[in-house]
């Protein structure tokens, strides 16, 4: 018999920092808008989300779902003082739309 495990809720700090080492590309599409939504929530309007160098695949999950969110204002890869390219900053609107 092959029994479902129930699905564990994951709770991320809000922080302004979402750290995805550790999460699956399939987990990251529905995480992301929950996480901006809870920045909005807690009044952080400005963040980073480290996804990592690799191949580039978490990335450009990562910069679909911010391209694709209303309640972005911009984003950007990281510095060099923030992770480079192995991060994504980005910066909310106050009144998404």
């Amino acid at each position: 018999m092959n029994e479902e495990k129930p699905s564990e809720t994951i709770r991320v700090p809000i922080t302004g920092t979402l750290d995805l080492h550790g999460f699956q590309p399939s987990e990251v599409k529905e995480l992301i808008p929950e996480y901006l939504s809870s920045c909005i929530e807690t009044g952080l309007l400005e963040g980073r989300i480290i996804h990592g160098k690799g191949i580039g695949t978490m990335r450009e999950i990562v910069h679909a779902q911010l391209k694709a969110n209303p309640s972005v204002l911009s984003f950007a890869l990281g510095d060099a003082g923030s992770g480079g390219w192995g991060s994504t900053s980005f910066t909310l609107k106050t009144n998404p739309d």
